[in-house]
C-alpha cells in the first residue's frame, strides 16, 4: 500500500506543477501605450524593468501608479519589494516564450 500512495502522490504532484504553469504571451503594443500601460496590463505577473545600461528589477508587478511602480518577490531579493518610478523605466521586459 505505502507504494500505492507514493504513486498517487507523484501523479497528484504532477498535475499541480503541469496547471501551475503559466503560458508566456506575445507582447501586444498599441499605438497609446506607455510604460504605465503596459506594467498595468502585467499586474501579477513577472516582469524586469531596466532602469539604465547595466541596472535592471525583476519581479511581480503589485502596484502601479501613474509615477510608483511597486515589485514584489524580487530575483535575489525574494524578501523584499521596490518602488520604482515609472519615469524612469527604460523598458518593461517579459517572458514570451516557454
Amino acid at each position: 500500500m505505502p507504494t500505492s500512495l507514493s504513486l498517487k502522490t507523484l501523479v497528484a504532484a504532477a498535475a499541480v506543477a503541469v496547471c501551475s504553469v503559466t503560458l508566456a504571451q506575445p507582447l501586444n503594443v498599441n499605438a497609446d501605450d506607455t510604460i504605465e500601460k503596459l506594467l498595468v496590463a502585467h499586474k501579477g505577473k513577472r516582469v524586469t524593468v531596466k532602469l539604465g545600461p547595466n541596472d535592471e528589477l525583476t519581479g511581480v508587478v503589485k502596484t502601479v501608479t501613474p509615477h510608483v511602480v511597486v515589485l514584489s518577490e524580487l530575483t535575489g531579493r525574494e524578501f523584499f519589494d521596490a518602488a520604482v518610478d515609472v519615469k524612469q523605466v527604460r523598458a518593461v521586459i517579459v517572458r514570451t516564450r516557454n
